[in-house]
This record gives structure tokens, C-alpha cells and sequence, in this order.
């Protein structure tokens, strides 16, 4: 190989490692929202990581491309539904909701100039 092409292998290389260790620790810290109870939580890290740890020795750079891809469209799927509390569906919407406009609104803050 010359040296273009192994810098290019290993650019390559070292984006798809990244890309992985995204994956692995959304996925673990995913795996925490779902589980109910800690030792839950313990059995299915074992099984993610056991899943990882399979596939760790594929060199092929095409078909580790593919699954990346395969895991991320799997993270997505599973992924835990993050609702913003205040955004709508959330469990803080319209707690605290905005007064009617025929209330008027006076702030007193201890300031001398509201008599």
C-alpha cells in the first residue's frame, strides 16, 4: 500500500472506531433508561457488550460500515423516548399556565417607586 492509501485506511479506521464507541455508550446509557432495576440493568450491559465484543475482530472495512449502520438504525428503533417535561406530551406542560390577559400582573419587589 502506499502512503496515501494507508492514511486513508486508517482515517477511515479511526472514524469507524469512533462511530462505535458513540454507538456503544448511547446505547449502554439507553440500556439504564429502560431497565427497571439495577441488576436489570447489569444482565442487559453484559448482553450489549457480548454483542460489541462478537463482531470486534471484522477488518473488512465495507462491512463494518454496514454494521454500524445496522446498529444505529437498531439504536433508533429501541431508542427510549426522551420527553422534554415542558414540551407538549410532557409531564410539566400547561402546569403553570400562562394567567388570562384580563389579569393584571403587579411585581412588588420592594422597590419605593410602586406606591
Amino acid at each position: 500500500m502506499s502512503a496515501a492509501t494507508t492514511a486513508a485506511y486508517l482515517a477511515r479506521r479511526a472514524v469507524q472506531k469512533e462511530r462505535v464507541r458513540i454507538l456503544y455508550r448511547r446505547a449502554l446509557k439507553d440500556t439504564l433508561n429502560w431497565a427497571v432495576h439495577r441488576h436489570l440493568f447489569y444482565q442487559d450491559a453484559s448482553d450489549l457488550r457480548e454483542k460489541f465484543e462478537f463482531h470486534k475482530q471484522v477488518k473488512d472495512l465495507d462491512t463494518i460500515d454496514k454494521m454500524i449502520a445496522a446498529g444505529e438504525a437498531t439504536y433508533n428503533k429501541w431508542r427510549h423516548p426522551d420527553i422534554v417535561p415542558w414540551a407538549p406530551g410532557g409531564p410539566k406542560f400547561t402546569r403553570n399556565p400562562v394567567p388570562p390577559s384580563r389579569i393584571e400582573i403587579v411585581y412588588d419587589y420592594g422597590r419605593e417607586d410602586n406606591e
